[in-house]
């Protein structure tokens, strides 16, 4: 009797990655997948390797040992064409937003599509004019980075990001900065994109509120432990893990082991 069709391959899967430098583990032993649809959360304390994490998953950084694969294709392996179109079916907001400030929104959104497609003019801009109007900055479209809120900068490169259309979308700490407003305001444009494109979504934060509001699971890293040390539903980490250091992140308490 059959068992029904196999799972989905996942939008996402790390395998035993290491993460080193100069001969210094920072990460290892590392591996989880992320689901096609979600939003997935890399969350932990200040220096546990949240950045360095999605920096290999992004393909900026090489595994010493392990891979990732996007989508069933190994990027860690992938070379030349084969690793560009990997890349492609990505985008990533940095934290600071990266946006060039000598170009306009639009034509900050413009960049991909102008170096990575051969779309005449009219198509680019009519794209533009769609990613912005997604992220509700249509009315700022001429305006400059200098000239634009801090929100407005993470919405911007959030349209940058999906100009190509990727179906999985990287996050690197997207409320830092932001005040409480502003935040809340990004973690409605994060699952009004979910809802809309059906999109992935990768989250490297460690603002609880934004955990809370957007997660559907995360993951947890420990800078001593040097790997994962949670997985599962923010709420569950938060009242049901054995981890007294998980228990206490989530709960903004001091674990019994570091009170002097």
């Amino acid at each position: 009797m059959s068992d029904g069709p196999p799972p989905p391959e996942p939008a996402v899967r790390v395998t035993g990655l290491r993460a080193a430098f100069d001969g210094r583990t920072i990460l290892e032993n590392v591996s989880f997948d992320v689901r096609r649809g979600e939003v997935f959360v890399i969350l932990g304390g200040s220096g546990c390797g949240k950045s360095t994490l999605l920096k290999h998953m992004i393909g900026l950084l090489h595994p010493a040992e392990g891979r990732v694969e996007i989508e069933g294709r190994d990027l860690t392996a992938a070379r030349g064409a084969g690793r560009q179109s990997i890349l492609s079916r990505f985008g990533v907001l940095y934290q600071s937003g990266a946006l060039f400030s000598s170009l306009t929104v639009a034509q900050n959104v413009a960049l991909p599509l102008e170096e990575f497609t051969s779309l005449p003019k009219e198509a680019i801009r009519s794209l533009v004019r769609i990613k912005l109007e997604l992220v509700g900055l249509l009315h700022a479209a001429d305006r400059f980075p200098s000239e634009i809120s801090g929100g407005m900068k993470k919405r911007a490169g959030v349209a940058r990001a999906l100009a190509l259309d990727p179906s999985i979308l990287f996050l690197d700490e997207p409320s830092a900065g932001l005040d409480p407003i502003t935040s809340a305001e990004l973690d409605h444009l994060i699952l009004s994109l979910r809802r809309v494109l059906g999109a992935t979504l990768v989250i490297v934060t460690h603002e609880l509120q934004s955990i809370y509001a957007v997660a559907d699971r995360c993951i947890m890293l420990d800078r001593a432990r040097r790997t994962i040390v949670a997985e599962g539903r923010p709420a569950d980490l938060r009242d049901g893990s054995s981890d007294p250091w998980v228990r206490a992140f989530f709960r903004r308490e001091v674990p019994e082991e570091a009170k002097p």
